[in-house]
């Protein structure tokens, strides 16, 4: 490849690394110790990955008379990791503006999905925009993730719900991966619904026996590359047994489960979780204990989406209770039509108004979790010898700015593998 550049980040406020051991996730008591380093710098080396770390003083003189090629001077300022959305939506066409009326007047998200409205009304779209067109789409949404903080991104198919179109879908996020300096992690999510006009056990048949068979070869030419799979796990959607069908034959042609469990209504998503060793279940809105005790198992991330629940007006998760088994707590933005948002920051602060997190958990709820739900902790999500150089260069004394000041926080720069990529300073 070719050559980057050296960069050093000189004597920043705040390092906020996150992690110091390398560790794969932060879980329980741990999840609140964000790990800082008080007026520090990092060195990032041509491969754009992260070289040296230290307190300022000590690379100063480590480093006396090295030569880099950019230098930039953090005095007041704060640096963390790149943020890791752990649930999107991002390839589709047309807008649901026209329910957001109706979710106001009160009518429940399931009445509007079971009228042919909600994600029914976006596969219809989405079916008919061309590959070129929800790429021009997605690669726009991207943009804005980035200008908020975001690095890197899970990020779903699940429009489609056919076999030519969840295949387009995942074409697009491979083609967006290359071309975006966003990295994209994607998920099938051919079970996001019904497909109109089959049954629940056909629509997960043409799952099994038709759309992973291309999936596969797909993959093997190299036009796709999906490591994980979903499915919306919810009564009237895909209930228990048809869940776990479309899971297993996941598995079996090698990708990890990350899905979509214990929303509206608990049907049992974390015990299927717990049995088939989940990397990953989001919402969780109704997990009891007995669901807490089965994510514990492997552990089983957490993806908790407070974006959603602010706007269907849906009751928290059990966040404590999490935390205090050790179920390592992630977040993601959500964004899809029904949740009209690429922000972390914002993300953040809803989890911590809303969901009682601490600052400091749902810092590692967006950086280090996030990138383990999605199996890319070992390269994301904090600042460490070894990881890919992706940071926020935040413009204020403290690291809890990126939280407090809500969807607008006072980011500098967006730097991607050592390369700076959004740059709002004077």
């Amino acid at each position: 490849g070719t050559r980057g550049k050296m960069m050093i980040i000189r004597n920043a406020t705040q390092v906020v690394t996150v992690c110091d051991q390398n560790q794969p996730f932060l879980a329980g008591t741990m999840q609140s110790k964000v790990s800082i380093i008080e007026t520090g710098s990092v060195v990032i080396d041509t491969d754009g990955r992260i070289s040296d770390i230290g307190k300022a003083a000590d690379i100063d003189e480590k480093y006396k008379g090295a030569e880099f090629e950019v230098d930039i001077d953090a005095t007041g300022k704060c640096l963390l990791p790149g943020l890791v959305d752990g649930h999107t939506h991002p390839v589709w066409s047309g807008d649901r503006v026209h329910e957001f009326a109706m979710k106001l007047a009160g009518v429940p998200y399931m009445e509007i999905h079971a009228k042919g409205g909600g994600i029914g009304f976006t596969v219809e779209h989405t079916r008919n925009t061309s590959l070129s067109e929800l790429k021009v789409l997605t690669m726009d949404r991207l943009d804005r993730m980035l200008k908020s903080g975001t690095t890197l991104v899970e990020a779903k198919s699940g429009y489609g719900l056919n076999l030519d179109c969840e295949m387009k879908m995942l074409e697009v996020l491979h083609i967006c991966d290359k071309e975006h300096s966003i990295d994209i992690v994607s998920n099938y999510c051919g079970g996001h619904s019904v497909s109109k006009g089959l049954t629940e056990s056909e629509a997960a048949d043409d799952i099994i026996n038709n759309q992973i068979p291309e999936l596969v070869r797909l993959r093997d030419e190299g036009v796709i590359n999906p490591t994980l799979i979903d499915v919306f796990c919810e009564k009237n959607v895909f209930e228990a047994e048809q869940t776990r069908r479309i899971l297993q034959a996941g598995i079996e042609v090698g990708l990890e489960i990350n899905f979509h469990g214990d929303e509206i209504h608990n049907i049992g998503a974390a015990n299927l979780a717990g049995e088939l060793g989940a990397l990953a279940m989001s919402h969780c809105e109704t997990t009891t204990q007995e669901g807490i005790d089965a994510l514990k198992l492997r552990p089983t991330i957490a993806v908790l989406l407070p974006t959603t629940a602010y706007l269907l007006k849906l009751d928290p998760p059990p966040c404590r209770g999490f935390i205090n088994a050790d179920v390592p707590v992630a977040l993601g933005s959500d964004f899809n039509p029904n949740a009209h948002t690429v922000s972390m920051p914002f993300t953040m602060n809803l989890s911590c108004v809303n969901y009682g997190l601490t600052m400091e958990e749902a810092l590692v709820a967006a950086t280090i979790n996030a990138a383990a739900s999605i199996g890319k902790s070992e390269d994301y999500g904090s600042i460490e010898v070894g990881k890919w150089g992706d940071f926020i260069l935040l413009d204020a004394p403290r690291w809890e700015h990126i939280i407090y000041q809500l969807n607008d926080p006072p980011i500098e720069k967006i730097i991607k593998k050592g390369v700076i990529v959004i740059n709002n300073s004077n």
